[in-house]
């Protein structure tokens, strides 16, 4: 296990060099909103929707692209930014990782005794967070909308002004 560990560190840092992906969040202006939009893989989409209106009413709009390390850091900003309640998961689940569908069962599932999300499908979606950090964040999330597939940015908007309204 820890071999399979170094080695995925490794080709961690390997895509970083080969890929690099300049955008993990963009904070939105909406100081007292309650919803966190996730693009999953769809990076285009993240940099669509930071250039839109619609960062005037979400907290903060990030990417999710792997199933462990990703959700790590999601789940630790997300715990310490205690206005987000609501998370939109929008755009193209990264193939293999499965990155959205593993987050959506964490939040419906939690952990097992070893850190790996119940219910995932993603290949190794084993967590390094406490039982109790991802206890807080199942119970500071009240709501998770699954848009993944959905790339449309006026498809979103649609959303995200349904969950204003019904919060109002």
């Amino acid at each position: 296990m820890m071999f399979r560990g170094l080695i995925g560190d490794l080709a961690g840092k390997v895509c970083k060099f080969i890929l690099p992906i300049k955008y993990d969040i963009f904070i939105g202006s909406a100081s007292s909103s309650s919803i966190a939009l996730c693009t999953l893989s769809s990076i285009d989409l993240l940099l669509e929707v930071s250039r839109s209106d619609l960062m005037n009413s979400i907290a903060v709009a990030g990417r999710l692209l792997s199933e462990n390390k990703g959700i790590d850091a999601l789940v630790r900003y997300v715990v310490a930014d205690k206005r987000i309640r609501c998370i939109v998961l929008a755009g193209k689940d990264s193939k293999g990782h499965l990155a959205g569908q593993s987050l959506l069962a964490l939040w419906l599932n939690g952990i097992d005794d070893e850190g790996r999300i119940i219910g995932s499908m993603g290949k190794d979606a084993v967590l390094t967070l406490s039982k109790d950090e991802v206890d807080e964040f199942r119970a500071q999330i009240s709501t998770m909308i699954d848009m993944r597939g959905v790339t449309d940015v006026g498809s979103i908007r649609k959303c995200i002004m349904l969950i204003q309204q019904i919060r109002m």
